[in-house]
């Protein structure tokens, strides 16, 4: 089989154009991968968001000043499809050496051209830096997985490593720093802090990490590592309210942080400490 997104920017050489290009964004069925989960775009089993932030946004003002900003990227996981980062990387580049009048012309134009892309509403916050540097960062709440002492021989994506315990229901946030995947088309790694909060049976604290450290070594954009891990703590220790949120460290300039979950509203963008 050939390379499916051989006709994509991802892992080939590509040039950087500096004019304003919105045909430079690359859209991906979601379906694709969804397919895969047995899951129907009609009857998801979660709610949720794609969180970008971009750091290296910048333009020229109407006398030809540069200015520079920040963007906060809010994608609604009902699209039909997610964008392909590097493509986004690229367009972003686009704006460097385009004039606009002000900074709501450069959102309104990235909330039209990332809505077409998605086939789906995109919300789209400008920042100037002194406004971003005002936003909290994220303090760790819950229990950290990371500290448990234990064996690891599996890194290759395994849902069967996940167990509950007995005992009554219980409502947990759960964290780790240990999440590694890799590109599926590059190879490269992508890190994360994944963030759980559950009410149901309890799930084993040490199967849940050597779950999550299961997808060292696996393939997957970011959007769908999130969403098989919300499925299969579904399907696998069953509990009544369940949200995943996966926090991934920054590459050309961006980090993607998906949101999913079956009870609560997504939470403040708080960026991690690797971000």
């Amino acid at each position: 089989m050939g390379n499916p997104f051989s006709d994509t920017p991802l892992g080939r050489k590509t040039d950087y154009l500096d004019q304003y290009t919105p045909s430079l964004l690359c859209p991906i069925p979601r379906w694709d991968a969804r397919e895969a989960l047995e899951m129907a775009d009609a009857h998801l089993p979660f709610h949720g968001m794609d969180v970008w932030n971009a750091y290296e946004l910048s333009w020229l003002d109407n006398r030809g000043k540069p200015v520079v900003a920040m963007a906060e990227i809010r994608v609604s996981c009902t699209s039909r499809n997610l964008v392909e980062s590097k493509s986004l990387k690229l367009y972003l580049n686009s704006f460097a050496n385009t004039r606009f009048a002000d900074r709501r012309a450069v959102q309104q134009a990235m909330e039209k051209d990332l809505s077409s892309a998605a086939d789906g509403a995109v919300e789209v916050r400008v920042l100037t830096l002194e406004e971003a540097a005002r936003q909290p960062m994220w303090e760790a709440q819950g229990t950290a997985l990371d500290h448990i002492d234990l064996d690891i021989d599996q890194f290759e994506h395994d849902a069967s490593l996940l167990m509950t315990e007995q005992g009554p229901e219980r409502t947990e946030l759960l964290y780790s720093h240990l999440l590694r995947s890799r590109c599926p088309v590059t190879a490269q790694p992508d890190w994360a802090t994944v963030i759980i909060r559950y009410t149901g049976t309890p799930i084993s604290h040490a199967s849940l990490l050597r779950y999550l450290v299961s997808f060292r070594n696996h393939n997957g954009f970011h959007e769908q590592v999130v969403e098989q891990i919300f499925l299969d703590i579904q399907r696998e220790c069953a509990p009544r309210h369940l949200s995943v949120n996966g926090r991934f460290t920054r590459r050309g300039g961006l980090d993607i942080n998906p949101f999913r979950s079956n009870f609560e509203e997504l939470p403040p963008n708080l960026r991690v400490v690797r971000q």
